[in-house]
């Protein structure tokens, strides 16, 4: 470290300006004069002492030693050094010093700047946020007839993507076409990509990338991902197809792409071709592997997986971001106590496998370990994030546990210093519509500080069918129309809540904007895994399956034995004005009970029958699944949209809350 004398002279700094002094050393030493030196020995000696002050620089670790070199570049005359001064600026940038208290009056100072001088000031305004100063120090830097550079074009392309002005952005794409001699210069070019593709217009990003005469990984790369944001994956596949030469990023992309976009099965493919290829993987492949096994639920791919992070280094017990992602999976497959395995056996654990672990039992209706595992991690020191205190609210609102939620809402604030977002405020109107204390789920929706969104709404629409209140419905559906006019599930929904009250000229009318808007509903599909492994789907009311002549008497057997301890359909849970003959035809053919019948036919007795569904549970197969556990005495494990229910024993782990 190069240190000042601390003898000065009360000589004033007459050139720096009144405003920027206060950032220097008051005082610089007192000048002699020199004795003479050849031109060659002077010039070795000033490059030895440019390279030594840059040395300098790039040890600085706060301001005060900054400040310290660069009255050293002053004392030894290097104020207007654009070399020096550049690297001054980048190290001001790099420890988050506001540009206009001291890179900017640095700047001011140099009477001829060079690009790389103008080009440090651009960067480091962009990455603080300012591109309007950006933008004017580019406008000066062309008056004075100063050419840019391609970092000064990359740096204002990435500040155009931060404040999303695509306009601006268009404006820079011109000058670099007026000024010339960057459209063969990739690294701008992939710039304007990387631009484009933030800002939503794929179009403008493949329009430069197909007349780039030369590409490299990172062009076709930033075009994948664009396309994988957008959920296009038919052209990322296309343009992946293309690329010449894959590395682990273009595999990544395609295979968190696919999981992303809810294809979990090609997810997992080209994670399979992606392994015969040789190509490394990395965590954020695994995590997204990882994230296509969860969707699927099936025990399967759970283990395979699991046997992969450890052939690969990346066991939960050293990886903790491998391993927080192993407990969600295991969690969403229906084996909490997998995930628990999984997070104790993590060496370090931080707020994420917290979190991952407290949604784990909080889907699978375990509150009171949800609760005890966020008084833990909060006791050890670890503080609790936006996430965790999504899963801790989530699980008080499937157990009821009204008052404890109250409690951890407001100690988000009060206690963590953590404003609850939208979504927290989506849980409580959810844990309150729960306990059917619906008028306050209303109020809180109608004067929360942040605009609902279609969560908040939803959760009270869902709330107001448990307890059958068609008035509340509806003004919850007329925000969800608003917010979310091709939502299909909202019409569903409050179509089915004018059917349980009977108001069937209400349901025609919604069934009527359903038509007119061309909404189709999803129908329901559940999928379980086979003893061999294969996951097997099925359909509401499709009777194609080779064995559905079995699964149909197996489904007539379980009815006639549940009918003999009291079972009766649920004729609710049909929303169509038929006869009960026909809604009697229609329940027994919904998509968990043929999964139910087929798993009866293909599971052994000594392992759960683990259902997956697309949609909420019907009342009727709710309580079909329970009578069905109790005679059969099978484990019954079925996932829907909403949370894990877990059949034992003529009872379900949601205490028919859900």
């Amino acid at each position: 470290m190069v240190h000042l004398s601390h003898k000065f002279s009360t000589i004033p700094i007459n050139f720096i300006p009144k405003q920027f002094s206060k950032h220097l050393p008051q005082q610089i030493p007192s000048q002699t004069t020199p004795p003479f030196i050849p031109f060659s020995q002077r010039q070795n000696q000033r490059s030895l002492l440019e390279s030594q002050l840059i040395s300098a620089l790039n040890c600085c670790t706060s301001l005060p030693q900054i400040q310290q070199i660069h009255a050293r570049i002053l004392r030894k005359g290097f104020e207007q050094c654009c070399y020096v001064l550049t690297k001054l600026i980048r190290i001001l940038t790099k420890m988050e010093i506001p540009m206009d208290s001291y890179a900017k009056l640095v700047f001011n100072q140099v009477e001829n700047r060079n690009p790389f001088l103008c080009t440090a000031l651009i960067r480091g305004y962009c990455l603080q946020g300012l591109v309007k100063e950006s933008v004017l120090v580019y406008s000066e830097m062309r008056k004075k007839s100063v050419l840019p550079i391609s970092f000064t074009f990359s740096a204002l392309f990435k500040a155009c993507g931060v404040v999303n002005d695509v306009d601006l952005g268009r404006q820079i794409h011109g000058q670099t076409i007026l000024i010339g001699g960057f459209g063969f210069d990739l690294f701008v070019k992939n710039s304007l990509i990387e631009m484009y593709v933030k800002l939503g217009f794929l179009g403008c990003g493949r329009k430069v990338f197909d007349e780039l005469p030369g590409r490299d990984l990172i062009s076709w790369t930033e075009l994948i991902v664009g396309y994988v944001k957008a959920g296009d994956m038919e052209s990322a596949g296309e343009l992946f197809s293309e690329l010449p030469k894959k590395d682990m990023v273009a595999w990544t992309a395609m295979v968190t792409g696919y999981a992303q976009n809810a294809k979990p099965r090609e997810a997992l493919e080209f994670f399979q071709r992606m392994l015969n290829e040789g190509v490394e993987t990395d965590e954020v492949t695994l995590v997204g592997v990882i994230s296509a096994c969860a969707q699927l639920g099936a025990a399967k791919y759970a283990n395979w997986i699991r046997d992969i992070v450890e052939n690969l280094g990346f066991s939960p017990t050293r990886c903790v971001v491998v391993g927080s992602a192993l407990i969600d999976m295991y969690s969403k497959c229906g084996s909490v106590e997998d995930a628990y395995k999984a997070f104790k056996v993590m060496e370090e654990k931080n707020v994420f496998s917290y979190s991952s672990m407290i949604a784990g039992f909080a889907m699978h209706g375990y509150a009171y370990a949800a609760l005890e595992l966020f008084h833990e991690m909060v006791k050890i020191g670890i503080k609790p994030n936006k996430v965790t205190f999504i899963g801790v609210l989530t699980a008080c609102s499937h157990s009821r546990m009204v008052e404890q939620g109250r409690q951890i809402f407001e100690s988000m604030e009060e206690k963590f210093g953590i404003s609850p977002g939208v979504d927290h405020y989506s849980c409580m109107v959810d844990l309150l519509g729960r306990a059917g204390c619906l008028e306050e789920a209303l109020n809180l929706a109608e004067t929360m500080p942040l605009e609902p969104n279609g969560g908040v709404w939803g959760a009270l629409l869902g709330a107001c069918r448990t307890y059958s209140n068609p008035d509340i419905a509806q003004i919850a559906a007329n925000h969800l129309f608003e917010l979310e006019p091709n939502a299909i599930g909202n019409y569903i929904l409050l179509s089915n809540i004018y059917a349980s009250a009977g108001r069937w000229n209400d349901v025609l009318m919604v069934r009527k904007m359903m038509r007119e808007k061309g909404l189709r509903k999803n129908p329901g599909c559940s999928w379980l895994e086979t003893k061999k492994g294969v996951i097997q789907e099925f359909f509401a009311g499709d009777m194609s399956h080779p064995r559905y002549g079995e699964m149909k008497q197996v489904l007539e057997d379980l009815l006639n034995r549940l009918k003999a301890i009291g079972y009766q359909p649920n004729m609710n849970s049909i929303a169509y004005d038929v006869s009960d003959e026909e809604k009697r035809r229609i329940l027994i053919t919904h998509s968990e009970k043929l999964a139910l019948a087929f798993g009866l036919l293909d599971i052994n007795a000594d392992f759960p029958i683990r259902i997956m569904k697309n949609i909420r549970m019907c009342e009727d197969c709710h309580s079909f699944l329970c009578g069905v556990s109790q005679i059969t005495r099978r484990v019954i494990i079925v996932r829907d949209n909403l949370r894990f229910h877990h059949f034992h024993d003529g009872k379900c782990s949601c205490g028919n809350f859900w």
